[in-house]
């Protein structure tokens, strides 16, 4: 049946809408101020949750008290999101283990392992998951977990997914399939997911892509069939929605300009990128390359404990808005927050939100 699906699909099955038309309706449903700020997705994964998380595992803390445990984390994300008055939330994804995993365990076709750790960065280690045969999504596996989020607030909230190539990218793949053919398989399976999350009410679905770059093949003849087969899998996980409802992705440090014309090839109506360290030298680049699609070029450089200033956010916030049209630009983190300490956490977000609310009022922007 899988490969069934996967033989039958169209290019109609990977284009959306054209984007001005796109935005139109995006701009009429989701009434969001200049220069919106948002957070990439997770928040501080605190070590009571990953207690909690642990001894739901070894059957020490019921499905239900574990549930009622990351429904109070949640509540108290959306809270102090509002609190600090961000314009589209998020509901910080704390029953996830790790971005590619949790979801591995949701898919069939995969298989997780308990002590298959491997080192990622740092001293930050993961498990990869074996993605070992024809990938289907057996159940929503995010809904319920966004709609309670949802219910908390009058803003909207995103629906947060990881990306095809990116759970290639982070797992052991099968060899006997080629990877394009995986990676449709997985696009289709978030497409489903994708398509419960729009008709649950979420107006914003973000599927993140950190991997893209990370997967380029190091033989350039290769590049352009690579691009086509996983820009094509993003596009057949996201072309299944309404124009009103707005799509957006991440994608993590790397040399963009490589993959620049993939990143407009996405056709995300919002993309967030690593900019912060860079002081914003790929917003430019972008603009060059005729990318006309909302973007958010992080201002937060979340990989150290360090708490930027409100002037320091200003500055990189100016220097985006004077490079592509503040009507498109949005203002967030550099990257999610699950390594961050909440107090390292608030601290800049309060300093980000003020430092937007002064670019607005500097640029005569309405708040």
């Amino acid at each position: 049946e899988v490969r069934a699906r996967t033989a039958a699909l169209t290019e109609a099955d990977r284009t959306r809408e054209p984007y001005l038309e796109r935005e139109a309706a995006q701009t009429e449903r989701l009434h969001l101020p200049p220069l919106p700020t948002t957070t990439i997705g997770s928040f501080p994964q605190t070590t009571e949750i990953r207690k909690a998380r642990a001894a739901n595992a070894r059957g020490e803390l019921s499905d239900a008290d574990y549930e009622a445990r990351m429904r109070e984390e949640i509540a108290s994300v959306i809270k102090l999101q509002e609190e600090l008055g961000l314009d589209v939330l998020v509901h910080g994804e704390a029953e996830r283990n790790d971005m590619v995993q949790y979801f591995a365990e949701l898919l069939d076709g995969f298989a997780a392992t308990r002590n298959g750790w491997v080192q990622s960065y740092g001293s930050r280690c993961t498990r990869p998951s074996i993605l070992w045969g024809d990938v289907s999504r057996p159940a929503p596996m995010t809904v319920g977990w966004t709609t309670y989020a949802q219910s908390l607030s009058d803003k909207p909230v995103k629906g947060m997914l990881t990306g095809p190539v990116t759970i290639i990218a982070w797992s052991f793949p099968r060899n006997d399939l080629p990877l394009g053919e995986i990676a449709d398989q997985i696009g289709l399976a978030l497409r489903d997911e994708v398509a419960d999350l729009e008709a649950a009410g979420i107006a914003a679905i973000q599927v993140d892509e950190p991997a893209l770059r990370e997967l380029l093949p190091l033989d350039a003849d290769r590049h352009a069939d690579y691009l086509n087969w996983s820009v094509g899998s993003f596009r057949l996980a996201t072309s299944c929605v309404r124009p009103d409802t707005q799509i957006h992705t991440h994608l993590c440090y790397s040399e963009f300009g490589q993959i620049i014309d993939a990143i407009k090839g996405l056709d995300a109506d919002v993309t967030s990128i690593e900019a912060a360290r860079s002081k914003m030298e790929v917003v430019p680049e972008l603009a060059e390359a005729g990318f006309d699609h909302g973007i958010g070029p992080g201002v937060w450089d979340i990989h150290a404990p360090r708490v930027p200033s409100t002037e320091e956010l200003a500055e990189l916030i100016g220097l985006a808005a004077d490079a592509v049209p503040v009507s498109r630009l949005w203002v967030n983190p550099d990257c999610g927050l699950k390594t961050r300490g909440y107090e390292e956490t608030k601290a800049s977000l309060d300093n980000l939100v003020s430092a937007t609310r002064q670019v607005r009022a500097q640029r005569g922007l309405e708040s």
